[in-house]
């Protein structure tokens, strides 16, 4: 007996992706239902788009979706995909609220949930990822923590799976959660074919050298402010936070923890942050070497700048330079 699949459909606060994310999962899992008919098998899911409208308008009305059902006439489903939406949510909108309720009641009844990038807001609108790991798109990661600070935030993993609640990375990494949710759902051999058939890289793990680091300055701290221009203008310095704290009149400790209040990361990681960030941009664009670059940001250790490289990016310098510099100059 086939399981069901349900794909929201949101009436409101859609953003660009949200339609790609939709056709998306539509696409692949009923590739994946087809590669099973082909091989003797019955396909998996039986799936319906459902929303609480008609018909939703995307890109400014430049194009719709009229899903097969409203959600209050699904009784029960397995597996509800929650795509990604604008990333400006502030609250859930008042259209939306069924989907909130659906997804909180299903979950209960033993639905599993699915959301793809900034689908998380709705997710997190139910209350179901307190105290869960998530990621989303590592842009509205700061934006997110400051509405729904409960939940685990971990935007260096790509797909998080926990207590029958997956999340996932920004962008179109959608479609490796989906792959994720194939091998998960249906089996590895229909997993990879969906991953040829749709040339969608299988078991990529992080998104972490996507990651551009603006720095967090969304916050009314002066004294961290002018801190973080300091740390970002005199990046490949040594520099002594303890001086760094009198030159601002405030004590060590109490700087510490205003610095992380403010950004999220301590004095020390977020110049290496700046630092690495530095580096990322002179091994994408010129033909420098390692080397070089390590001493132009201030590290004097291979070692160490290595390490601080990889926990950062997930990648080590000679890889990241491999992957996005196309002179591909080594040493």
């Amino acid at each position: 007996m086939s399981k069901h699949l349900t794909i929201l459909v949101p009436d409101t606060q859609a953003g660009p992706n949200t339609i790609s994310c939709i056709i998306g999962a539509y696409h692949i899992f009923s590739g994946a239902n087809n590669y099973r008919r082909e091989h003797g098998q019955e396909p998996v899911f039986d799936i319906q788009l459902a929303g609480v409208a008609t018909q939703s308008q995307f890109i400014k009305g430049m194009l719709q979706i009229m899903p097969q059902c409203n959600v209050a006439d699904i009784k029960g489903t397995d597996l509800i995909i929650i795509p990604a939406v604008a990333p400006d949510f502030n609250g859930l909108a008042q259209e939306n609220e069924p989907l909130v309720k659906f997804m909180t009641q299903q979950y209960k009844q033993g639905a599993e949930l699915a959301c793809m990038c900034t689908g998380a807001y709705l997710l997190a609108s139910t209350g179901l990822l307190d105290q869960k790991s998530c990621s989303l798109h590592w842009n509205t990661a700061n934006h997110f923590k400051g509405l729904f600070p409960k939940v685990r935030v971990q935007t260096e993993k790509l797909i998080t799976d926990e207590n029958g609640i997956y999340t996932n990375g920004g962008g179109y990494s959608f479609l490796n959660l989906i792959l994720y949710l194939v091998e998960k759902f249906y089996d590895r051999a229909t997993a990879v074919y969906c991953s040829k058939i749709f040339q969608i890289d299988i078991d990529r793990h992080s998104q972490s050298d996507f990651v551009i680091f603006n720095g967090q300055k969304s916050h009314d701290d002066p004294v961290v402010q002018q801190a973080q221009q300091y740390i970002e203008s005199c990046y490949y310095e040594k520099i002594s936070f303890e001086a760094l704290s009198r030159k601002y009149a405030v004590g060590r400790r109490n700087f510490d923890r205003r610095f992380i209040k403010a950004t999220g990361n301590t004095p020390l990681e977020y110049l290496q942050r700046v630092k690495i960030e530095f580096a990322k941009k002179a091994l994408e664009s010129t033909r420098k070497t390692i080397s070089e670059v390590m001493y132009e940001v201030g590290y004097a250790d291979m070692k160490a700048f290595r390490e601080i490289f990889r926990k950062i990016t997930g990648l080590s310098p000679l890889e990241y330079k491999s992957k996005y510099n196309k002179e591909r100059s080594i040493f």
